[in-house]
């Protein structure tokens, strides 16, 4: 692959939004001082008219991640060569700098289920996932970058717990991480284990990004819903992993209930006053 992990690990492109639909007009108006834009990748595939003009016009003033949810990597129906074929030729449109998706399945028998659904952390599954993921970056000819997941129930009988499932994965094929900080908390909170333990034991050589989003506390569970400012307790886990990783790339999503663009740019750039903590030297050595 031209493109290494390493090479995306090294780019702090500052704190990025979702680029979303309802805030089009005041970006195009006003170009605001956002540092980059996430885009979800199948907004713009098999499409044409105004979200692919958009994106060009905000494409030729801003850096642009592509983020999508129908990569179905988890999944066991055959890769979808035509789906990357699309992706690719995005990317090249947009100059996007990397190309994310989710750890997990999302339809069977050709059919989306229009869900990100977890994976059993087991052997077995690694070994479907590291062969997939190869074969994915083989036909991109770029690494990968894939985000934890969140989760509402836990697997009998699996072989790793979830730090340990992602260091596997990262290491047997070189693709990256985007570690989803709230990700981390919901499921912290859902299944009783400690997010800072949880951060400690990240592959932080790896992770190329981070999201944040708020999510919504339920009597039983906590959902991600991306629907409210991120919570004081994601915000500290951030702080804490800002330190451990040395400063990643950051973005901001929030896509329920989106407020106007002023408000969904402060709430992004609260995130400044919290790279500011003091980093760790993590050496970064991935092929």
């Amino acid at each position: 692959m031209p493109q290494r992990t390493a090479d995306l690990v090294r780019t702090d492109l500052g704190i990025g939004l979702g680029l979303r639909p309802t805030h089009y007009a005041e970006i195009l108006a006003r170009r605001p001082a956002v540092d980059w834009f996430e885009i979800l990748s199948e907004n713009y595939m098999h499409t044409g008219g105004r979200p692919v003009h958009v994106l060009d016009e905000i494409a030729a003033h801003y850096p642009i991640v592509m983020h999508g949810v129908s990569l179905n990597i988890g999944g066991t129906d055959p890769l979808d060569r035509a789906y990357l074929r699309e992706l690719k030729a995005l990317q090249q449109r947009c100059k996007a700098r990397w190309i994310s998706d989710h750890i997990c399945w999302t339809g069977v028998d050709r059919k989306n289920l229009h869900d990100l659904l977890p994976l059993p952390y087991t052997k077995a599954a690694l070994r479907h996932l590291i062969e997939r993921v190869r074969a994915v970056q083989d036909l991109l000819e770029q690494p990968l970058v894939l985000e934890n997941p969140s989760t509402y129930l836990q697997f009998a009988g699996e072989d790793f717990d979830e730090p340990a499932f992602l260091t596997e994965l990262v290491h047997a094929t070189g693709c990256g991480l985007l570690l989803d900080v709230n990700n981390v908390f919901v499921c912290a909170e859902n299944h009783g284990f400690s997010a800072e333990d949880y951060l400690a034991r990240v592959p932080w050589d790896h992770v190329v990004y981070f999201h944040l989003a708020g999510h919504t506390v339920h009597a039983t569970h906590r959902l991600d819903t991306h629907d409210q400012p991120v919570c004081a307790e994601v915000w500290r886990l951030y702080a804490e992993a800002h330190r451990r990783s040395g400063g990643r790339s950051t973005l901001l999503e929030w896509d329920a209930n989106i407020p106007d663009f002023a408000t969904t740019h402060r709430e992004a750039k609260k995130a400044a006053k919290y790279r500011t903590a003091r980093p760790s030297r993590t050496k970064v050595g991935v092929r």
